[in-house]
């Protein structure tokens, strides 16, 4: 049994390792100066981190290619996932928060809350598979299933796609979604794109709306008419 099994993680481990988690999402290692970027750390620090977090059984590093989470760790981060996101979803569904507020309340809570209470959420929920920004929530098992979706701003032009996901936690970037009606269960219609990584233009139930390219690669969607 790892030293990580005797005894509760401490709220900074389960912060690397669910960053650790989202990061290698790509299919690739994570660096040491991405998950410092992420955690608003100082280089040193993490490596310091790395190296006992390895010493644990919840990682691996390899010099010059990355961090990789053991099976364990990954059991660990998605339990971390799953607190974060059920807590977002019962804070929007039962205590009507908007999806722009939910993130910072869920980092806190995320750490508090016993599994008791998230398994209690989730019943009253009617154990939702996705949380208000549409990520998937993973199973008491661990399970998830990420699904595979299209970058806005890479719909081509004239074709409708339905928004499913938001890969964001940012406030002002979600309000001004929000505002513009894009959310998941959406169906926008690519009607004009400028050159240069410009604006991309939407029809959206009759109305045109505009979004920065930048913006629309966080906005992941399915195609309908792409079998």
């Amino acid at each position: 049994m790892s030293a990580a099994s005797d005894s509760p993680l401490t709220r900074s481990v389960e912060d690397y390792l669910k960053v650790i988690y989202r990061l290698s999402l790509s299919g690739q290692p994570a660096s040491t100066s991405a998950i410092a970027q992420a955690l608003e750390l100082a280089p040193p620090s993490v490596s310091g981190m790395v190296r006992r977090l390895s010493e644990q059984g919840l990682l691996t590093h390899e010099p010059y290619r990355g961090v990789e989470l053991t099976t364990e760790g990954r059991r660990a981060a998605l339990r971390m996932v799953r607190r974060h996101r059920i807590i977002e979803a019962y804070l929007v569904g039962m205590l009507d928060y908007t999806w722009d507020t939910v993130h910072e309340e869920a980092e806190r809570l995320e750490h508090a809350v016993s599994e008791t209470l998230i398994e209690r959420m989730a019943s009253a929920l009617g154990n939702p598979r996705f949380d208000p920004h549409g990520d998937p929530i993973p199973g008491p098992d661990g399970e998830i299933a990420e699904l595979l979706y299209t970058p806005l701003n890479e719909i081509p032009l004239g074709e409708t796609a339905e928004i499913r996901r938001v890969d964001t936690s940012h406030a002002e970037r979600l309000r001004y979604l929000a505002d513009r009606g894009l959310t998941p269960g959406a169906r926008v219609k690519v009607v004009g794109r400028d050159p240069f990584n410009g604006p991309i233009a939407l029809e959206r139930d009759g109305r045109r709306e505009m979004i920065g390219s930048e913006l629309a690669a966080l906005v992941l969607c399915t195609r309908p008419n792409v079998i």
